[in-house]
C-alpha cells in the first residue's frame, strides 16, 4: 500500500471515530515483523466488566488448549484502535486475531485489511452461517464475502422498573411487561409509569452530550418507517422527510409533554432510573451490570416494540472477531487463530454475562445462556437488528453518529421542530456524502 494511501486510510479510520460504549508497544508492529511471542497474538479493547469476561474466556481457551499460547493486548478506546490496526496490517505486522464492530466492517474490508473467513479454516471447525444469528452474519458479509465472525449482538433496549410497572398495571399474569403495539400504546404506557407512585418521569434517556444515544433512539424509530438515511456506500442521501418529521414528532410527544426530560446527561438518567424516579430507561444492554449493583432496584429488559412501523426494529451493533491480512502468516498460525476464535465462540456464555446476546447459536440456545436473566428476555432484538447504514464514515462512535446525533439532541430539547429536522439532518449528511472517501467502496 502506498504511503499516501496508507495515511489517507488512517485518517479515514480516525475520522470515523472509535468504539461506542465498549496497550502494548507498537513500535515493532510498525517497523518490522509482528513478534511471535505467542502462538496467537490477540488485540482487543475491552476493559471493565467486558474486559474481565474476555480474560476469563481467554483463560478457558488456554486451559482447553495448553499447547497453544495466547498473548492478549488491550488497546485504548477511540480513534487510535482502528488507526493502529490499519497501520500494523498495511505494514505487514498485524495481530493474528482482532476485534472490530460490524458497523465498521465495510471500510476495513474495502481497504483490503482482512482475510476472508473462508480462507482461515474456520469452516472446517464448524463455524458456518447456519450457526449464527442471521442479521449479524449478513452484516459480517461484504459484497458476498464473509470477513468477520460475529461474537455478539448488543442492541438498544427498553429497561423497566418492575415495581413501578406493577403499580401502573403494565405487567401481565406472568409478571412480564404487557405487549405494547404502536406509538399511542407506548405513549400510554409511559404516562402510566409517570403516574405510578413515586415516579417523576415515565421514561429517561441520556441525551445531553450523548449524541450517539440520541442517534440510536432516532434510528430505531425512523427505521420502522423508512430505509437507510444514506445509500450507494454513503454517497447518496436517501432521507425520507416525512419519516423524519413523524419520528421527531413522536419523540417530542415524550419530551415536550413532560413524560421524559429533553435535557438529561448519563449520570442523571442513571440516578433517576436507579432510585425509582423513572419507569422506563432507553439504553444499551451493556448497562445491565451497572444496574445489577443497585440495591433494591428490580428491573427487567425487553426489546422495543413496534412504534411507528408495522414491525419492531432494534438498533444494534456487534463485536466481531477478524483475522487481519498478513501474507507472511504461516499456515500453523492461521490454524491457531481459527482455533482461538472457535474457542471464544464456545465460551461466549461468559461474554453474555455483560448483557450481550451471543451470535453463536449453540451458545444462544444453550442452558448456560438461557439461565441468564434478563438477557434471555431480549434475544429477539438480535433477529430484528438494524445496523448503521453502510458507508466509510458510519459506525460505532463515528463522527457521523456525533454530528447527526447532535441534531437529534437539539430536536429532543425542542430547539428544532419536526418540520425543521429533515433540512437540518440533510445538511449534516451532505458533510459526509460529499467528502472524498479514503478508499473506493463498491
Amino acid at each position: 500500500m502506498a504511503r499516501r494511501r496508507l495515511l489517507a486510510l488512517g485518517g479515514g479510520l480516525a475520522l470515523t471515530g472509535g468504539l461506542a460504549a465498549c496497550s502494548s508497544p507498537l513500535a515493532s508492529g510498525l517497523t518490522g515483523s509482528q513478534p511471535n511471542t505467542a502462538d496467537v497474538i490477540f488485540w482487543n479493547l475491552f476493559t471493565g466488566g467486558d474486559g474481565a469476561n474476555m480474560v476469563a474466556m481467554e483463560d478457558r481457551f488456554r486451559k482447553a488448549h495448553p499447547d497453544t499460547s495466547v498473548e492478549a493486548t488491550v488497546l485504548g478506546w477511540g480513534n487510535p484502535y482502528y488507526t493502529k490496526l490499519a497501520l500494523a496490517t498495511a505494514s505487514g505486522t498485524p495481530p493474528d486475531v482482532g476485534v472490530a464492530h460490524l458497523s465498521r466492517l465495510p471500510l476495513l474490508a474495502a481497504s483490503g485489511l482482512l482475510e476472508p473467513i473462508e480462507q482461515t479454516g474456520l469452516g472446517e471447525l464448524g463455524v458456518t452461517a447456519d450457526k449464527f444469528t442471521p442479521a449479524a452474519w449478513r452484516k459480517a458479509t461484504v459484497d458476498g464475502t464473509v470477513y468477520a465472525v460475529p461474537l455478539d449482538t448488543h442492541p438498544f433496549v427498553l429497561y423497566y422498573n418492575v415495581d413501578l410497572a406493577r403499580r401502573a398495571g403494565l405487567l401481565d399474569s406472568g409478571g412480564s411487561l404487557v405487549r405494547l403495539e404502536g406509538a399511542d400504546d407506548f405513549i400510554a404506557a409511559v404516562k402510566a409509569m409517570k403516574t405510578a407512585g413515586g415516579a417523576q418521569y415515565g421514561a429517561v434517556m441520556s441525551i445531553t452530550a450523548d449524541p450517539s444515544t440520541a442517534w440510536r433512539c432516532f434510528s430505531m424509530i425512523y427505521s420502522g418507517l423508512a430505509g437507510p438515511v444514506v445509500t450507494d456506500s454513503g454517497t447518496t442521501i436517501a432521507l425520507d422527510d416525512e419519516a423524519v418529521q413523524e419520528t421527531v414528532a413522536f419523540l417530542q410527544r415524550l419530551t415536550g409533554g413532560g413524560l421524559m426530560p429533553g435535557n438529561l446527561n448519563g449520570s442523571g438518567a442513571n440516578a433517576l432510573f436507579s432510585t425509582g424516579k423513572a419507569g422506563f430507561l432507553f439504553d444499551g444492554e451493556w448497562q445491565i451490570p451497572s444496574y445489577r449493583q443497585v440495591k433494591g432496584l428490580r428491573f427487567d429488559v425487553v426489546p422495543f416494540p413496534a412504534l411507528l412501523g408495522p414491525k419492531p426494529v432494534a438498533y444494534a451493533d456487534s463485536h466481531a472477531l477478524v483475522v487481519p491480512r498478513n501474507t507472511a502468516r504461516s499456515d500453523t498460525r492461521t490454524r491457531n487463530a481459527a482455533l482461538f476464535i472457535k474457542g471464544l465462540l464456545d465460551n461466549s456464555a461468559v461474554w453474555a454475562e455483560g448483557g450481550h446476546i451471543p451470535a453463536w447459536l449453540p451458545t444462544q440456545r444453550g442452558r448456560a445462556f438461557l439461565d441468564l436473566s434478563p438477557q434471555r428476555h431480549y434475544v429477539q432484538a438480535a433477529f430484528d437488528a438494524q445496523y448503521d447504514p453502510e458507508a466509510w464514515y458510519t459506525g460505532a462512535g463515528s463522527d457521523f453518529q456525533n454530528v447527526v446525533g447532535g441534531t437529534i439532541t437539539e430536536a429532543l430539547a425542542g430547539r428544532i421542530t419536526p418540520k425543521g429536522a429533515a433540512p437540518a439532518l440533510r445538511a449534516d449528511l451532505e458533510r459526509f456524502t460529499t467528502a472524498r472517501p479514503p478508499v473506493t467502496m463498491k
